[in-house]
């Protein structure tokens, strides 16, 4: 007999409790759907996922009938789209599922995936037309594109009142994580994210490794030549099943 998902719509059920009064967009279902299904490793519960997939798409639905204000906040605006690209690569996911790799999917990063006041967007248009026009390079390591070797999932929402918290956190993790990056005294070997988007770390910095040595444990000594890490574009998919998705 396969467990009922009660938590969730309990949780769910209790999504004024957890948002912040001042927040105008409710992302309580997404943070639940992410607590629920993903570890703190990144890791997702797709069979999970689709196990919640009336949920998911609910939430999906109410992110495509709204849309930034003017009068939103920008931490209010920044919460939104990175929680509409995470979402969006989500369903692409869970639509195909099972799949191995995003790559799987044709053309992933061009199809008009989400739709928005009649406005349709690929997955590059939401990272390159809205959430790079920011100007903060630490959004990159908030998006997660479903591999492993992309930043880890988050397993809650981006809000208004967390995302200060998140860029900061998020991208301390990304560089000191070793699985991304090695960086020690002899050898530097970091993730092609700054070799792909290299223009926006040195916007404010002298070059790359200035911006990693802010975040670094281990500072990186500027005459070692930086190798990159091969990208890792498996999904990033748990294979344990967790007590309320196994099957008794």
């Amino acid at each position: 007999m396969k467990t009922l998902k009660t938590p969730l719509l309990f949780l769910i059920s209790l999504s004024f409790i957890n948002i912040n009064s001042q927040e105008i967009v409710d992302h309580n279902a997404w943070d639940q759907i992410l607590i629920l299904n993903v570890t703190d490793e990144g890791l997702v519960d797709y069979d999970g996922v689709t196990n919640d997939v009336l949920v998911f798409y609910k939430y999906f639905r109410y992110l495509q009938n709204i849309s930034p204000e003017d009068n939103w906040s920008k931490e209010e605006k920044l919460a939104y789209w990175l929680n509409v690209y995470n979402a969006t690569v989500m369903k692409m996911i869970i639509d195909e599922y099972p799949i191995t790799s995003i790559n799987q999917i044709e053309n992933p990063w061009k199809r008009k995936a989400f739709k928005s006041k009649d406005v349709r967007y690929s997955l590059d248009d939401i990272e390159h037309s809205i959430l790079r026009k920011f100007g903060d390079p630490r959004i990159h390591f908030l998006l997660n594109c479903g591999s492993m070797s992309s930043p880890r999932l988050w397993n809650r929402a981006y809000t208004s009142s967390n995302i200060g918290y998140a860029l900061e956190e998020r991208t301390k993790e990304f560089i000191n994580d070793p699985q991304r990056n090695q960086i020690n005294s002899k050898t530097v070997r970091i993730s092609q994210l700054f070799q792909w988007y290299e223009n926006d770390f040195i916007s404010n910095h002298t070059n790359v490794i200035d911006f990693i040595n802010e975040y670094a444990t281990t500072p990186i000594d500027k005459t070692i030549v930086k190798k990159y890490v091969t990208y890792d574009w498996s999904l990033n998919k748990n294979n344990e099943k967790t007590p309320i998705t196994s099957n008794n």
